[in-house]
C-alpha cells in the first residue's frame, strides 16, 4: 500500500467515527444544555460550561396501557462519560428490547448512574385521578426521591408534571431522543414487570405473567369469567363488572 492510499484509508476511517459519533449524539444527546431563563426548554439552547454542566434527569413511565396493576415511573440521572458507552451496549426505548436484553441493561444502568428511583402510583389513584394524571404523579415521585437534586427534568411526553419546582422540558418520543430517558424507561419496566410476575403468584387465573397486566385476548376473557380483582383498573372499561 503507498503512502497516498494510506493516507486516504486513515481519512475515510476518521469520516465513519465523526459520523458514527454525530449519529450516536443525534439519537441520544447528553443533555447537558443551558435552558431558557424562564425554564421552559426552547429548543436547542447553548452548551453549558464544561466547568458548570448541569444535571440531567430523564423520566419516564411504563404500565400505562395496563388494566391490572400500578403505573410505574423511574428518574434517572447518568454521568457524562457513560452516554456513549450506554447507547453502543443498545440502550433505547425499553419497548424495543426483549425481556432479557431490558434486564441486562436495567443492571447496568443501575450500576453506572449517578442517581436512579422509582416513583408509583396505585391502581386506587389510577381510577380516582386518571391515568394521565396518576402517570404524572408517578414521575413526580421518583423525582423527589432522588438524592440528588437535577437542575433539569426532561419528561417523556408532551404533558408536564404539575407543581414540580425543577425546571423541566417535555420531549416527545423521549425515549429515541435521550438516553437518559430511554434508560429510565428500561429502569421502570423491568421493576414493573418484575412485580407483576410476582403477583401473578397470587392472581394465577389472569395470565399475569405472560401479559404483564395488558389487555390481552386470554385476559379479557379470564375478567369475563372471574371478574375483576382488587388490582384491576375499574376505570378501564374491560375491567366493569
Amino acid at each position: 500500500m503507498t503512502d497516498i492510499q494510506s493516507e486516504e484509508r486513515g481519512k475515510k476511517q476518521k469520516a465513519r467515527t465523526k459520523n458514527k459519533e454525530v449519529e450516536i449524539f443525534t439519537l441520544f444527546p447528553s443533555f447537558h444544555l443551558s435552558i431558557s431563563p424562564s425554564g421552559a426548554g426552547t429548543g436547542a439552547p447553548p452548551l453549558q460550561s464544561p466547568s458548570n454542566p448541569q444535571i440531567i434527569a430523564g423520566v419516564d413511565e411504563v404500565g400505562r396501557g395496563a388494566l391490572f396493576g400500578p403505573v410505574v415511573a423511574a428518574a434517572c440521572i447518568l454521568p457524562d462519560e457513560v452516554i456513549d458507552e450506554l447507547a453502543s451496549c443498545g440502550v433505547r426505548d425499553s419497548k424495543q428490547l426483549s425481556a432479557t436484553a431490558r434486564s441486562r441493561l436495567a443492571l447496568k444502568i443501575r450500576a453506572v448512574a449517578v442517581d436512579c428511583q422509582i416513583g408509583v402510583a396505585s391502581v386506587r389513584e389510577i381510577d380516582r385521578l386518571n391515568i394521565l394524571q396518576a402517570s404524572l404523579l408517578a414521575m413526580k415521585r421518583a423525582i423527589l426521591k432522588l438524592k440528588v437534586t437535577p437542575d433539569l427534568c426532561l419528561v417523556d411526553g408532551n404533558q408536564r408534571i404539575p407543581n414540580l419546582a425543577i425546571a423541566q422540558e417535555t420531549m416527545i418520543k423521549g425515549d429515541a431522543r435521550s438516553i437518559q430517558i430511554a434508560a429510565a424507561s428500561i429502569v421502570a419496566k423491568v421493576w414493573r414487570d418484575e412485580l407483576i410476575v410476582r403477583l401473578a403468584v397470587k392472581y394465577p387465573e389472569y395470565d399475569l405473567t405472560n401479559n404483564k397486566g395488558y389487555g390481552t385476548a386470554k385476559h379479557k376473557l379470564a375478567l369475563e369469567r372471574c371478574g375483576a380483582s382488587v388490582l384491576h383498573r375499574v376505570s378501564f372499561s374491560p375491567c366493569r363488572k
